[in-house]
């Protein structure tokens, strides 16, 4: 970029007098941690990959992307991206689509069939992983990539774990999942499905491994003391959308309602709908402000004509399907208070989706293990458990239940095992002070509205198993990944360089930055001024 404004002298110039001596404080570089990079759960670079895919440069974009998270295909549509929440454009017109621009990298590299390099080298150790789903093959990959060799073993038959069974099709696409799978897998990681481990203590002694990764899913539904007679038809919610992924769908009638208010009981009742029934209701305990699911999801829900009976619960399940159904009030605690007051509702069929648990049963022979509220405690740090060598994370951690933190839990015992096995011990980077919204100068910036996925019409969501998101165009994820800030971060946008008014900024070439030259800088303040991102700050010279 020419540089504006500034009029370049020679130093030896009667008019280029040093100014460095009339300084009480220099201007220095500095980098800020993203508050998106911050926020997410699977410890993406989220500001790294999107300055590829700015460019159009969209398989570096990915590269960078999968060094933290082989699954954007999956992520983008199935994360609940809480780093759009703390985006600081939010704070200017809208958040950026980092979920949408995350997702188009992932269907632009299956279209393009991009596939992760093998290891160079191979450490000759070996570990093994315990469960296919997102924490479990995260790991495998992780550790793949840093050349241990890698078994993994599943009770299933079908790679995935909580993903596949707990997740619908209309939400994830098995063809997408199975790719993103399968590339994995090229890397030469070895599944064996259909194996449930009993005695992982047993298995790790016969199979010869270095070392084990725990990740089960919670695959087991809670159950509530619902008096019921014989006739009742009651459904766990896991088997329901388990059994979707068979060849016979679950019969559950024309009235179908779900008791719970999670995200897994809008899945139930958005798959009942699609199945024909005519009724799907939801019976929750309190309002729709306290509802655990996300709001889109409800949202969706609700625009696909399922019902929702707020505070409310289920009493008891009489004959013929007749459920008892009692009003609820809240307390000034916000808890659900009886009052008393009961209705019948009609039902062919009644889902319990009141979260699930782990089976720990392949943990009963391992010493020094300590189990709380049914899930491992691990060092927070490394992931380790109160065994050496064993490590664990996803559902059987005590942590937010999702892919994205399962993913996450992956990679961090990934670092944390490979240490453990060089005898060494893993030290993340620390990170820089969050580049909050103040820093910015955000006059540089004009409006630009964010991109919206479109939705499949009404009519072919409720009857049909189509996915309901669509994804961003080509030409739309290059808008949408321009609209990031870059906050905190210099991009090399020429600012600094060209209103110095003492010529004081000093290109390095591209993807250097600049520097300053303190003799001819004054401390005037300018350039900090001028910086979009934030990446200068002033700092007091030492007297």
């Amino acid at each position: 970029m020419d540089k504006p404004f500034a009029i370049t002298l020679d130093p030896g110039s009667s008019l280029a007098n040093k100014t460095g001596t009339w300084r009480t404080s220099r201007p220095v570089y500095v980098d800020r941690l993203p508050p998106c990079n911050f926020q997410c759960p699977a410890g993406e670079d989220i500001q790294g990959w999107l300055f590829h895919a700015e460019s159009g440069d969209y398989e570096t974009a990915w590269r960078h992307l999968t060094r933290d998270n082989p699954f954007p295909a999956v992520m983008g549509r199935v994360c609940y991206h809480s780093c759009e929440t703390a985006c600081n454009r939010g704070k200017l017109d809208a958040a950026v689509g980092i979920n949408s621009v995350e997702r188009f990298l992932g269907d632009e590299a299956l279209r393009q069939g991009w596939k992760f390099e093998p290891p160079a080298q191979a450490t000759g150790r070996h570990v093994l992983v315990v469960g296919a789903g997102p924490s479990g093959m995260s790991a495998a990959y992780h550790l793949r990539r840093l050349g241990h060799e890698v078994t993994v073993l599943e009770a299933g038959p079908l790679l995935g774990g909580m993903m596949r069974f707990g997740i619908p099709k209309y939400r994830l696409p098995r063809e997408v999942l199975d790719a993103e799978m399968q590339r994995i897998l090229d890397m030469g990681v070895t599944v064996q499905l259909g194996t449930k481990v009993l005695d992982v203590d047993a298995t790790i002694r016969e199979g010869g491994f270095d070392a084990c990764f725990l990740a089960v899913g919670a695959h087991i539904a809670k159950r509530a003391y619902i008096p019921a007679k014989d006739s009742s038809r009651i459904l766990d919610a896991v088997s329901v959308l388990r059994s979707m992924e068979g060849e016979e769908q679950p019969l559950l009638g024309r009235r179908v309602v779900v008791y719970g208010g999670g995200n897994t009981a809008i899945d139930v009742a958005r798959t009942a709908k699609r199945l024909g029934a005519t009724e799907a209701v939801i019976v929750y305990r309190r309002t729709r402000e306290k509802m655990p699911a996300h709001d889109f999801e409800v949202e969706e829900a609700l625009q696909e004509g399922v019902m929702v009976k707020w505070l409310s619960t289920i009493k008891q399940a009489g004959e013929g399907g007749s459920l008892t159904i009692e009003k609820m009030v809240l307390d000034d605690k916000g808890n659900p208070q009886p009052t008393g007051e009961y209705e019948t509702l009609e039902a062919d069929s009644l889902v319990l989706a009141l979260g699930q648990d782990v089976d720990l049963t392949l943990l009963d022979n391992v010493e020094g293990l300590q189990v709380k509220d049914g899930v491992v405690q691990v060092d927070p740090a490394t992931m380790m458990t109160g065994h050496a060598g064993l490590f664990a994370g996803g559902d059987m951690v005590p942590a937010e239940r999702n892919v994205t933190v399962a993913v996450g839990h992956g990679k961090k015992a990934a670092r944390h095992i490979d240490a453990w096995l060089r005898g060494t011990r893993y030290e993340a980077a620390p990170k820089h002070a969050i580049a909050t919204f103040d820093n910015l100068n955000p006059w540089y910036y004009s409006d630009a509205p964010k991109t919206m996925r479109p939705l499949l019409d009404l009519a072919r969501r409720t009857s049909s198993f189509d996915e309901v998101q669509g994804g961003l165009s080509a030409d739309n994820a290059l808008f949408e990944a321009r609209r990031c800030l870059s906050c905190g971060n210099c991009f090399e946008c020429d600012n600094c360089y060209g209103v110095c008014p003492d010529n004081a900024v000093i290109k390095l070439g591209p993807g250097k930055r600049f520097e300053f030259n303190l003799d001819y800088c004054k401390g005037c303040g300018v350039c900090v001024s001028e910086c979009p991102c934030g990446a200068i700050e002033m700092v007091a010279e030492q007297v």
